[in-house]
């Protein structure tokens, strides 16, 4: 495996991940159990539905009739085909270019995703990867196994941020792509306005989907602890502003916790559970705290 795909699971921080293993395990297969609608995978005779052909697709699954009427490529899969499937939903927008320190935000995102993702393929269920910002920029279907991993990570290696961000339009077209229930995991900074946000999560809600939003900001996105005159960049727009950054500072914080709040609590009305994580935060305690307080949840 080329050295350049294991850039977003660094031994050190998976080898303290891999601790986590036994609480790991039992939470992941908890929150994934309800998605596992058999115990039996791979077999079935229950015609369940189409899904769009993919490269390494099985061609004997190909519906040759389907595509003599549509000129497309449909793959037929079974009910008993009931791998959990977990779909990481990575926002790419410019505005993840940020950090004022060593990482951005994307890294962060990357590095995020391509834990997660490990967890998920030690499990044995399928993980699929979305990159997008004010579109989507890259897909790719949900499956198992080792050589899909890599895959995964490799495509996670080449994001770069690009373009505005848009959170309704995408995050809605990602959601009619998968009328099957799964595992959203939405990995964003949320800056754009908050309906639209709210909107597409509740059509994954009512697709059946669970759906976990990361909320990933930087420092000093946060608490704004400039202290002299600051000339602030839009990454988007490349529009430029000068602020006295000791005076705006209350204003930004009480503008930021209200929005902050809004998402949280539209979350929580929706199910949808919601972790804030900033860049300087030690990625193994982000997903250790997350998955301990799941954990609980579950006794």
């Amino acid at each position: 495996m080329p050295a350049a795909s294991t850039r977003f699971i660094a031994p050190q921080v998976l080898a303290r991940i891999a601790g986590l293993e036994l609480l790991a395990r039992g939470v992941v297969e908890g929150f994934l159990a309800g998605l596992h609608r058999s115990p039996y995978k791979g077999f079935s005779v229950d015609f369940m539905e189409y899904r769009p052909y993919a490269p390494g697709d099985d061609l004997q699954r190909v519906d040759w009739k389907v595509f003599a009427r549509t000129d497309r490529y449909y793959v037929k899969e079974f009910e008993g085909e009931t791998n959990a499937r977990l779909h990481l939903l990575v926002d790419s927008s410019a505005s993840m270019g940020y950090s004022s320190a060593e990482t951005t935000k994307l890294e962060y995102a990357c590095f995020l995703a391509g834990s997660l993702a490990y967890l998920i393929a030690r499990q044995g269920d399928a993980v699929g990867l979305t990159t997008f910002d004010e579109e989507i920029r890259s897909a790719l279907a949900a499956r198992a196994g080792k050589a899909h991993l890599f895959s995964l990570l490799g495509e996670l290696e080449n994001v770069a941020p690009a373009h505005t961000t848009a959170l309704g339009k995408p995050l809605h077209e990602i959601a009619d792509l998968h009328q099957r229930r799964g595992f959203m995991v939405l990995i964003s900074d949320l800056l754009a306005d908050a309906e639209p946000l709210v909107d597409a999560l509740k059509h994954f809600r009512f697709l059946g989907h669970e759906v976990l939003v990361f909320h990933v900001l930087d420092p000093k996105e946060v608490e704004f602890d400039f202290s002299d005159v600051v000339e602030l960049q839009d990454l988007e727009t490349d529009e430029r502003i000068i602020v006295d950054g000791k005076s705006a500072q209350q204003l930004y914080r009480d503008s930021f916790r209200q929005y902050a709040a809004r998402i949280r609590k539209a979350c929580g009305q929706l199910g949808v559970d919601y972790v804030q994580l900033q860049t300087s935060e030690p990625l193994d305690r982000a997903l250790f705290n997350y998955l301990s307080a799941r954990a609980r949840r579950t006794v």
